[in-house]
């Protein structure tokens, strides 16, 4: 039994619309608040649920990158959800709107989280719940904590680092060209703009000739996102987080998202002086940004699967001591 509100999934639930199966992969939509349909995948296995993760995907790509990693989350008995962001994936082909958040910006998308979140816990009422954000996601996801730490029992960051430091470099870039350039400066000579992402040229070109997958945002959801980074860099909000909250940063030394990792040391600097003290990392030495990507995405994904196990034991501890308290 948790010892917080389960306050998001009690909020009135979006529709959703359109729902189709496919060996384990449903597809639907939700309708967000501003009335754009949201595209969603499911993957569901056939035994008993541990637990619900959802993944937020990163700039530029769409949760169908995520496949295989839902499979092996669903192989382990979790059930998996995702959507596509909006100006992404799915959700922005019906219109062509991709790279455009649209008028609601940055934060409606971090709303759109939220929605998801509700329709999963609905599904799986009492089931512990794991967000995992990606990059664009995991900055998505460092906002939505600062609401809504207590309806989930893990964060898990992946890509990530300080949004105020990537800020500056994105700022620097001179005018007509493509602010997320600088990503790719350290890896050259490169083969593709897109060398950054993965040590894998394989995962490279997959991203590069992917249709649903484009270099950057327009320049009014850019700005959007990036005038995230003062709320995200605030000491007063970021105590608004569950002190208890388990997040783990994965990383790799080499990505640029993180500033080789020193805007991510910056990150877990700043939860632990806002008083989040259970926070666990692994560094991968000469990985790129995409660690679930990787060359060792195999290692990767066994160590993200074992402390999400964790997460899961500790609750399940804390519930089993708090029956115990009230049988003495």
């Amino acid at each position: 039994m948790r010892s917080y509100p389960d306050q998001a999934a009690s909020a009135v639930l979006p529709q959703r619309v359109n729902a189709t199966r496919f060996k384990g992969r449903e597809r639907f939509q939700f309708t967000s608040a501003d009335g754009l349909a949201i595209s969603c995948v499911k993957w569901s296995g056939h035994r008993p649920v541990r637990g619900v993760v959802q993944i937020a995907h990163g700039m530029g790509e769409h949760i169908g990158r995520y496949a295989e990693l839902a499979r092996t989350l669903v192989q382990a008995d979790f059930v998996v959800y995702g959507n596509d962001h909006r100006g992404h994936g799915l959700t922005a082909r019906a219109s062509g709107s991709f790279g455009d958040f649209g008028p609601g910006g940055f934060a409606r998308l971090v709303e759109d989280m939220v929605s998801l979140m509700a329709i999963a816990k609905n599904a799986h009422p009492g089931k512990p719940y794991i967000l995992l954000g990606h990059s664009m996601g995991a900055f998505a996801a460092q906002q939505f904590i600062l609401d809504h730490s207590h309806s989930i029992d893990g964060l898990a960051l992946s890509g990530s680092g300080i949004l105020d430091g990537l800020a500056l470099f994105a700022q620097a870039t001179p005018a007509g060209a493509e602010p997320m350039n600088f990503l790719n400066a350290a890896f050259e000579p490169t083969l593709t703009p897109s060398d950054w992402l993965s040590r894998d040229s394989a995962e490279v070109n997959a991203f590069i000739y992917d249709p649903l997958c484009f270099p950057s945002l327009n320049a009014p959801s850019m700005q959007s996102f990036l005038n995230a980074a003062r709320r995200l860099a605030n000491l007063q909000e970021l105590r608004k987080v569950r002190k208890g909250l388990p997040i783990y940063i994965f990383s790799g030394s080499e990505d640029p998202v993180g500033q080789s990792l020193e805007g991510v040391c910056k990150l877990i600097k700043r939860y632990y002086n806002a008083g989040v003290a259970s926070i666990a990392h692994d560094f991968y030495p000469g990985g790129r940004h995409e660690m679930l990507h990787e060359v060792n995405r195999g290692e990767v994904v066994t160590n993200l699967l074992c402390w999400i196990s964790g997460v899961l034991k500790r609750l399940a501890d804390a519930e089993r001591a708090g029956v115990e308290a009230l049988n003495r």
